[in-house]
């Protein structure tokens, strides 16, 4: 891997490279690296603004939607005069400021079973920040599919939660349907636009899954695989949880229901897809 760095990229990572678990082959590896990332909203922006700042060479950014008022209380990428543009170039435009290293790509698109597979097979790592589960589910799919890594995060009110999950590679990594099995009825969890977010829980959480990104793709440190991070705000209070792989899961289980996204049960959990908020 080439370890060359312009005089102006060791000045800019120095803080990275003298990390021992980093260094300037850790660097190299991040400058190398493909990661997509669903929805520039809440979650999405921290987290690509904090990928950006770290170097990793190839960003892409899933959204479709355009920046609206309401979105700057916790969308930290978009500015006032960004209201009305579309959010990947708000973010595409954002990160050339924080880093022109970076190749910024952006998909203004909904992220659909049609798709899918083929937008996280550009990628070395899928980071979801979407804010509703058939996005969720879907990005499950298609990143066990195409045996890609994907770090998930949501948050709601005053809470969050964090895990990876990689079950492409095999017992005894759980995906996410190991660990919430059904979508739940579509009347028992409101979204953030109908309960409410603090906007700094976004910024928490996006922060928290760039640093879980950035440990895949070095390898290093202890994977959240198999952990379910639950944060409470109000409390000030984590929780890590052990999951499980399930040997009857419908994706990654012993007779697996789910075959290709084009499965009956797989489309029945991906009705109206959408992603960013």
């Amino acid at each position: 891997m080439n370890r060359d760095f312009t005089e102006a990229e060791l000045h800019r990572y120095a803080r990275h490279i003298i990390l021992p678990e980093i260094g300037g082959e850790g660097q190299a590896k991040l400058r190398a690296a493909k990661v997509l990332v669903i929805g520039a909203g809440g979650l999405g922006t921290p987290l690509l603004q904090y990928l950006g700042a770290a170097g990793v060479g190839t960003l892409g950014v899933v959204d479709h939607d355009t920046v609206a008022l309401s979105n700057l209380q916790r969308q930290v990428i978009h500015r006032t005069a960004d209201v009305g543009a579309a959010k990947v170039e708000s973010a595409r435009r954002a990160l050339g400021e924080i880093n022109p290293e970076v190749r910024v790509v952006a998909h203004q698109a909904r992220l659909t079973p049609e798709n899918a597979l083929a937008l996280v097979s550009d990628y070395d790592i899928v980071a979801d920040g979407s804010d509703n589960f058939a996005t969720r589910y879907l990005l499950t799919d298609a990143c066990y599919f195409a045996q890609k890594t994907l770090v998930a995060a949501a948050i709601l009110r005053f809470e969050a939660q964090l895990s990876t999950y990689k079950p492409h590679l095999g017992p005894p990594h759980p995906c996410y349907r190991c660990v919430f099995p059904e979508p739940p009825p579509p009347e028992s969890v409101p979204s953030c636009a109908q309960a409410g977010v603090l906007g700094a829980m976004a910024g928490t959480m996006g922060a928290w899954q760039a640093t879980e990104v950035v440990k895949e793709i070095l390898g290093v440190g202890e994977s959240l695989s198999g952990k379910l991070l639950l944060y409470d705000a109000l409390d000030a209070r984590v929780e890590r949880l052990a999951i499980t792989r399930r040997p009857d899961c419908p994706l990654c289980g012993a007779q697996p229901a789910i075959t290709s996204l084009d499965s009956p049960l797989a489309q029945a959990s991906y009705a109206e897809v959408y992603c960013g908020d």
